[in-house]
């Protein structure tokens, strides 16, 4: 990359770190020229191009200090190390190919890695010091093993792909290393390792570990039928003796949320043995062991698994609870809620609490009711001090999400309420993490529903809210500081006369539009992704046949399609191209065949969705949310807007715009939203949400305005911003 440019130019160079090539300023033979281009080619995709759509590999972030590290290991340092091999006299050919070849390996290791988030670009200036301290070592005859051993798993990993043709002497001890060191960095990785490599030297010691931090792990490779399971089954380790205990068995995954108490002898698998089969008394047992398990949890005693516990108490309500009362949601209230008439006040809260991407406002309005008779005149705190406050973040925020709160808080002292409120705002420092953000989320979107239902608990919490940022600056707690700015400032931004500029204050781009140029592929369309669903109740199939009522016979639309997807391309205006899977029903799941070939097609062709639209029923979320990429701006759920579900999508897209719904999805206000998205998108404009959403309110009435009303358009969504400022997102540039 030493150019034939003037010194003006080279300055500028310099200054911008452009990965821009052209020829070098020194001799190259001949024989070695393709190996100094393929190296300046993958320089190249490494940064965006002036006048390219294509992004580069390494984000630029605001941290000019690390910026510049970065590109100076990878364009400058690896400029030197080129010319340095070529005019080295005392390299022969060979030797020479060898190194450049590597030098290309490791340039595009450190394109792909960060690319595909595999690591951080921060690695990549000891990545290409690294090499050439290995380069050194190689060139004496000398083992790269020790540079290896000292180094971060990838690192190491990319050294040994860089000098394994021919290989260093050190390549196959290093190997060794590296395997420990994978497992070390993903012990998530370790039961497939071993189910590979089954005599591997140090098996039990790392059954044993998996088996205490990943018991479902080890049991589902104990439950197979080879060399594996047989070697867990006979395992020596007390925990792994249970899970193989249970993974001989066909109740296992009925025993499994209980690993916990059966490991410490508080509980039979004949105990479990005389409900399993009722599921009524099955949840009772679960709910009874989730609240013995908080109070553990509470003299800081984790249960082993607590987990898996949860996840089963979930199922059990969803599928047995939830499901049929909101199936008969056009029934009479003593037909629909009949099955909930044996729970009591905590089963009935973990109904809530559990079921929030799935419950309707209906359904859980019926549960809260029951849970207030239950109490039987009981001050509604003492249910939280029952439940040893498990939860009841979420509790408070889906009650006032619901116009519930004012009930809930009206049936203690004032006293308690207001302490109750108060705990609900404290000690968020403590919980939030990177990895754990629901508390503070359940924060910010309960504030977005008492705003606009009760102007003095909303003032209160503010109050609260600027004591807590106060209190955590006093104390140096840097984490808490963070916290509680965001909130405050997301609190503020709710009063519209503010005018808080929440993008500037937070760090983040955007929240109130999305531009246009930021949806645009590499080619300079926008591409959407559609999923839909084919179900026996026919509900897909329709949503289907209404979703394609928006573009057949318009002139503005041109349709294609074959047995598996459709095309939907604009023939006015600016090129947008929508691409739905057929909603197709059957045995072996042939819409997923469908949606695996949409996406075959979006690999060759080269196409890259930045809009991604589900509709379908809540439990078919998940296989959607699989299928998004990191290319996604905007997310469109339609229904099942729940915390799981936008964190999911954060973290495959930082910087997503999400639209969900607290109710079912329906086409009357799907299709108007999807109608404005793609008008404003031939028309070339910006995505603007606050506009765009006052004008899609007025085409509302009645029932459907309260379909809409449960709609959350991106720049209300404080929870999904909140994840944004917590964990930070840098604007492309």
């Amino acid at each position: 990359m030493k150019k034939l440019i003037s010194f003006i130019l080279l300055v500028i160079l310099f200054q911008h770190i452009s990965a821009q090539t052209s020829a070098p300023v020194y001799a190259i033979d001949r024989g070695r020229l393709i190996f100094h281009e393929n190296i300046d080619k993958e320089q190249k995709k490494l940064y965006t191009q002036p006048g390219s759509y294509i992004r580069g590999y390494i984000p630029i972030t605001k941290d000019e200090a690390f910026n510049g590290q970065v590109k100076y290991a990878v364009l400058e340092m690896v400029d030197d190390m080129q010319q340095n091999i070529e005019l080295d006299s005392a390299l022969k050919d060979n030797e020479k190919k060898k190194y450049l070849k590597g030098l290309e390996i490791l340039v595009r290791q450190i394109g792909q890695g960060v690319k595909t988030r595999t690591f951080s670009s921060a690695l990549a200036p000891e990545m290409v010091k690294s090499f050439e301290a290995a380069m050194n070592l190689d060139r004496q005859n000398k083992s790269i093993e020790g540079i290896v051993r000292d180094q971060h798993y990838w690192v190491g990993k990319t050294l040994v792909d860089c000098f394994s043709y021919p290989e260093n002497r050190g390549v196959p001890a290093s190997k060794e290393i590296l395997t420990m060191k994978y497992l070390q960095l993903y012990p998530e990785k370790t039961m497939p390792f071993l189910k590979t490599n089954f005599t591997y030297p140090k098996r039990d010691s790392l059954i044993a570990a998996e088996a205490r931090r990943d018991p479902r792990k080890v049991y589902d490779y104990a439950a197979a039928n080879d060399a594996l399971a047989r070697y867990i089954r006979n395992h020596p380790d007390s925990v792994v003796k249970v899970i193989a205990e249970m993974a001989a068995s066909k109740s296992g995954q009925l025993y499994f949320p209980f690993i916990d108490d059966i490991y410490r002898g508080k509980i039979s698998f004949d105990d479990i043995d005389k409900v399993k089969d009722n599921d009524l008394e099955y949840y009772r047992l679960m709910v009874k062991t989730r609240l013995q398990h908080t109070s553990r949890m509470l003299q800081k005693d984790t249960p082993m698994e607590s987990k898996a516990l949860v996840e089963r108490m979930e199922f059990k309500a969803r599928q047995y609870y939830i499901s049929q009362i909101n199936g008969l949601h056009t029934s009479p209230d003593p037909v629909r809620f009949k099955v909930l008439d044996p729970l009591s006040p905590q089963e009935l809260y973990y109904l809530c609490v559990l079921g929030e991407d799935e419950i309707y406002t209906s359904s859980y309005r019926g549960v809260f009711k029951r849970i207030i008779q239950r109490l039987k005149g009981t001050p509604t705190d003492s249910l939280l001090m029952t439940m040893n406050f498990d939860y009841f973040r979420k509790f408070i925020k889906m009650a006032a999400g619901y116009n519930e709160l004012d009930t809930l808080l009206k049936l203690m002292p004032d006293s308690n309420a207001t302490v109750l409120m108060k705990s609900f705002m404290f000690g968020l420092e403590k919980t939030t993490t990177l990895k754990s953000v629901e508390d503070a989320v359940d924060v910010a979107d309960a504030y977005s529903s008492i705003y606009e239902k009760n102007k003095i608990l909303s003032d209160r919490m503010m109050q609260d809210a600027r004591w807590n940022y106060d209190r955590c600056l006093k104390n140096g707690d840097p984490n808490g500081q963070k916290v509680y700015f965001i909130e405050k400032t997301l609190f503020e931004s709710a009063d519209s006369t503010n005018k808080t500029d929440v993008s500037t204050l937070l760090g983040i781009p955007p929240v109130y539009k999305v531009s246009y140029d930021r949806l645009l592929d590499t080619a300079g369309r926008i591409i959407q992704q559609v999923f839909f669903y084919g179900d026996e109740d026919k509900d897909g199939q329709n949503s289907y046949n209404n979703f394609m009522t928006l573009f057949k016979g318009k002139a503005d639309w041109a349709i294609t399609e074959n047995p598996d997807f459709v095309t939907i391309k604009s023939t006015k205006g600016k090129p947008v191209w929508i691409f739905a899977n057929k909603p197709l029903y059957g045995e072996d799941d042939p819409d997923t065949k469908a949606q695996v070939k949409l996406r075959e097609y979006f690999d060759k062709n080269g196409l890259e969705p930045t809009i991604y639209i589900h509709r379908g029923h809540s439990y078919h979320v998940k296989s959607s949310l699989d299928q998004i990429t990191p290319s996604a701006r905007i997310v469109i759920l339609g229904s099942c807007g729940g915390y799981n579900n936008l964190n999911e999508v954060l973290l495959i897209s930082p910087d997503a715009h999400i639209i969900s719904s607290k109710q079912i999805g329906t086409r009357t206000v799907n299709e108007p939203i999807l109608s404005a998205i793609n008008n404003n998108l031939r028309s070339g404009h910006d995505i603007d949400w606050i506009p765009m959403w006052g004008e899609l309110s007025k085409q509302f009435t009645g029932e459907s305005k309260d379909r809409f009303d449960d709609y959350i358009p991106p720049y209300k969504n404080l929870g999904a911003i909140f994840i944004k400022a917590y964990r930070g997102v840098e604007e492309e540039q």
